[in-house]
């Protein structure tokens, strides 16, 4: 469903009270109520302890039931769905930062070896390293 959002809001801000949520999510307000208090769905409150929907909870409140009408899974397991696909969506955003962190750290690395090489002096000339030793004896003066 595509919402047009209010400036200042997305998916995640709560301004939905409980009777339109229901009918947005084809759900009855007692179901909504239940669900909030079984911890599947945890709408925002306002200061008089009212609750309020996101968007983002719609979607999941039609997630809860779709799962447990057409999947058969019990509540308890949709809770259970629910917390791992918010764990794996945790763990996906770690990686990615993790991931940009380690390709900012080879770049700098990469910077620094280069800043290395530039500073070498040139007429120094890198030698392989061998087993074999090398004396060097002066010859007769001339």
């Amino acid at each position: 469903m595509s919402f047009p959002f209010p400036p200042g809001t997305d998916e995640d801000t709560p301004f939905f009270v409980i009777s339109v949520a229901a009918q947005l999510s084809g759900l009855h307000a007692q179901t909504l109520r239940s669900y909030d208090r079984m911890g599947l769905v945890s709408p925002g409150r306002t200061s008089g302890g009212g609750r309020r929907y996101s968007m983002r909870d719609i979607v999941l409140l039609r997630e809860v039931q779709r799962l447990s009408q057409e999947e058969g899974v019990n509540l308890a397991g949709v809770k259970r769905i629910i917390e791992l696909e918010n764990e794996v969506g945790a763990l996906r955003a770690r990686v990615q930062q993790l991931t940009e962190e380690l390709a900012s750290a080879m770049a700098a690395a990469e910077q620094a070896a280069a800043s290395v090489h530039a500073s070498y002096r040139r007429d120094l000339v890198p030698v392989r390293h061998e087993t074999a030793l090398v004396v060097w004896r002066p010859g007769p003066k001339r």
